[in-house]
């Protein structure tokens, strides 16, 4: 999808001189009748990262908002918000009602799933500090309105918003408060603003509670929610974060011992003959994980649906492969897509501890990582690159030759050690 998108806005950019008009009058308007004679309007249009835009779009700095439920307007725009995890939260456990079955905690990887496991289990309460209620979800009209959005050189530009199609997945009113929901089941390092600026603006008109705009992700276990306000409610660029709280469910804790008896009986397999991960972010790769569980993707629909590029879906699905836990297939279409192998399965649908400690086991099968481990414990301190690469030298490693190579391997080997680790304190 990312490169047939690539494509078709090529084509509409020629046409109609879109880039030259930009810079000339700062805007382009365009309607989804011109749009889709090259593409269905709707995926070309839908972009929730910036990473998701399309190549003309990143290299000249545009992003593209609906102005109605059929017109879009493109510019210079500042139109995402980046989001920075806090590392020195630390995550508060709260218990999942015993009386709650219809909703199994190991089997949260839909937003819509993960955002009713966090009603029920209180934590949207808990945010507010007020007993709340869900009221509202799904598509709805926006009102008549303007704003004032940022362009990347700092001017403001004026965009008047006329009944355009608006998307919620999940409002919650407390006594003072109106919380309004922009969901993600993965860790993103931005998103749209518009997913909460045109709800927040319509709902401002209807109700004279607080509107709390919220950016919300479940991620390897872990609910996030980034609590936002906007200073201003007529500029788009006003949203200014009020504070991040995460929760996790209470779960069976990861401890030392447990690493290392995962360590000691996982058997090491023969390296596959598949291109060595360079995905560095494992976390990552639970993500990817996480969304295959319930559906097969083409690798275009990950790199359009998701928070990643082209490069990085090759390198998470390879890393994801490499693991055993992802394969590629030929549908009946003969497109290639990508699902969870069936140990992929099985391992992401077992509670807390048995997944993660699964997770690490199938990173332990391959000698590299378990030669690392070891001499971590060994010498009481991360290994060095040089050590590294020389462990990698002796484990015969597949299309790994160059000395660059290496070096940018070894990276990865630490960041997937760090992560085995890091699980006795989560």
């Amino acid at each position: 999808m990312g490169s047939k998108n690539n494509e078709a806005w090529e084509a509409l950019f020629q046409r109609f001189n879109i880039l030259r008009e930009v810079r000339r009058t700062g805007l382009f308007e365009i309607d989804a009748k011109t749009i889709k004679t090259v593409r269905e309007p709707r995926l070309m249009s839908k972009f929730d990262h910036k990473t998701n835009l399309p190549e003309i779009f990143k290299t000249n700095g545009l992003a593209i908002l609906p102005i109605t439920r059929s017109r879009y307007v493109i510019g210079e725009f500042d139109a995402y918000q980046t989001v920075a995890y806090n590392p020195q939260i630390e995550p508060t456990p709260i218990a999942f009602p015993d009386t709650i079955t219809s909703i199994q905690p190991s089997n949260l990887y839909s937003e819509s799933v993960a955002l009713h496991c966090a009603y029920v289990s209180g934590m949207v309460d808990h945010l507010l500090a007020e007993i709340a209620y869900p009221t509202i979800s799904g598509r709805m009209s926006s009102r008549d309105f303007d704003f004032l959005i940022k362009s990347n050189g700092f001017a403001e530009h004026r965009i008047s918003v006329s009944k355009s199609q608006i998307e919620i997945d999940a409002g919650y009113e407390s006594e003072s408060k109106f919380v309004l929901i922009e969901a993600k089941n993965e860790s993103t390092s931005d998103f749209l603003i518009r997913q909460l600026y045109y709800p927040y603006r319509l709902w401002t008109d209807r109700l004279t509670k607080e509107i709390v705009p919220v950016f919300f992700t479940y991620s390897n276990d872990v609910f996030s929610f980034f609590v936002y306000k906007f200073t201003h409610p007529h500029r788009y660029n006003s949203l200014r974060l009020v504070f991040q709280k995460d929760y996790v469910l209470n779960h069976e804790d990861i401890k030392l011992d447990d690493i290392i008896e995962i360590l000691s009986i996982t058997r090491v397999v023969r390296e596959p003959r598949l291109p060595f991960p360079q995905a560095d972010i494992f976390e990552r790769v639970v993500d990817l994980l996480g969304i295959l569980v319930d559906t097969d993707m083409e690798k275009d629909d990950i790199t359009a649906n998701y928070a990643f590029d082209e490069r990085q879906t090759n390198y998470y699905t390879t890393a994801g492969m490499y693991l055993g836990l992802i394969e590629k297939f030929q549908d009946t279409d003969r497109v290639i897509r990508f699902r969870l192998t069936r140990k992929g399965h099985g391992i992401m649908r077992k509670p807390y501890k048995n997944k993660y400690l699964g997770l690490a086991s199938c990173i332990l099968e391959h000698d590299i990582f378990q030669r690392v481990l070891k001499e971590y414990f060994e010498i009481g301190h991360p290994l060095n690159q040089d050590r590294i690469v020389k462990h990698m030298r002796d484990c015969n490693l597949y299309r790994v030759s160059s000395e660059s190579t290496y070096y940018r391997r070894a990276q990865t080997i630490s960041k997937w050690v760090d992560w085995i680790l890091s699980l006795q304190s989560l």
